[in-house]
């Protein structure tokens, strides 16, 4: 397990998670600035008088959305912090928030100044959306002394992957296979617990690997906007076949943002906006998932070498990155629906799919 330093370090950023949700005012130090931060979706206006701020921290890509940047930043849009943008919570979610975007068509002028901390503005940004809000911020200089702190170091080691360990094991029959073991990751900061489903018996060759990141919609609910449940349940089918396989199921619902973010992104795709426009709307990057955790998972599992199910190369090259070696790419192939034809050409054409 991680040192003391790491730990403490950990639960530092798990607080600041928790302050965030309760809509509680939390600092962040980096490198180059400290900042007071209170989440907009959280907050209320009673918190927000105590702030004492109406200056509004945006992410990049929500800001791009708005024209505050130009092209040039926004190939790697950093966080942009408007002056006296808002004085009420309702007027901060006017901006922050892309579904009131029509019945808020008209927007500012506003006007941009230093963040007060990059460093400090960017690890904001992550702990939001490992937090499921939306990347919005009343902001001011740090002031006083605070309740709830963390630093940038401490994001990182709450997020740290290395942190995973097995947690639990247990045989699990499955439609797909009778034989099947569970295996439970957890982290000890952490709520969330990814598990791998092994199918088959270990031999000396490389599994059928499948990474796939949790959709309740499509995995429970049976939603036909993705191809998520379909996908499943095919990798399964096709583990059960192969001498063995591994799926590994990664607790990142929305490809990282969160479930109530990827249901805001599905009303935003009612509206006519593709999978990554809604993504990049709501102020997220188009992919947000932390593929270095399925590479903790199998270096755990004891696995180097997988045969990867995927139609999406980012895949292969991701956990090559990690240190897995893949040694074939497996792709994936179903039929489409009238209801995510256009989701799935979006990931053709805009995301590298193979499709």
């Amino acid at each position: 397990m991680s040192d003391a330093p790491n730990d403490r370090g950990a639960r530092r950023a798990a607080r600041a998670i928790d302050a965030l949700r309760r809509g509680w005012p939390f600092r962040v130090e980096g490198a180059d600035g400290l900042l007071d931060l209170l989440a907009v979706e959280s907050a209320r206006d009673a918190a927000l008088a105590e702030f004492g701020s109406h200056d509004v921290l945006l992410s990049g890509e929500r800001a791009v959305t708005l024209k505050l940047t130009n092209q040039r930043v926004a190939a790697t849009p950093g966080p942009v912090r408007l002056a006296n943008a808002a004085d009420s919570v309702t007027a901060a979610l006017a901006i922050a928030d892309p579904a009131l975007d029509l019945a808020n068509p008209l927007k500012g002028p506003f006007r941009t100044v230093a963040t007060g901390g990059e460093a400090a503005a960017a690890a904001a940004m992550t702990i939001a959306r490992h937090a499921g809000l939306l990347p919005a911020f009343f902001v001011r200089e740090a002031s006083g002394d605070a309740e709830t702190m963390c630093t940038v170091d401490d994001v990182a080691a709450l997020l740290d992957p290395t942190r995973l360990q097995v947690a639990a094991r247990a045989r699990l029959p499955v439609e797909a296979s009778e034989s099947a073991e569970i295996v439970a990751f957890r982290s000890p900061e952490e709520a969330s617990d990814h598990v791998a489903l092994v199918i088959g018996k270990r031999d000396g060759n490389p599994p059928v690997v499948r990474l796939h990141s949790e959709c309740l919609t499509g995995d429970v609910l049976g939603s036909l906007k993705c191809d998520c449940g379909p996908q499943l349940h095919a990798a399964l089918h096709a583990m059960a076949d192969a001498p063995w396989g591994v799926l590994l199921y990664l607790r990142q619902e929305g490809r990282g943002i969160g479930l109530v973010n990827k249901l805001r992104a599905y009303a935003l795709q009612d509206q006519g906006y593709d999978t990554v426009d809604a993504n990049l709307r709501l102020g997220f990057p188009v992919e947000a998932r932390d593929f270095a955790i399925a590479g903790r998972m199998l270096a755990l599992l004891k696995i180097p070498r997988i045969r990867l199910m995927t139609n999406n190369p980012e895949k292969v090259a991701r956990l090559e990155k990690e240190g897995v070696e893949v040694v074939e790419r497996l792709p994936l192939a179903l039929p489409t629906n009238k209801y995510n034809e256009h989701y799935l050409a979006t990931k053709r054409d805009r995301t590298g799919h193979q499709l």
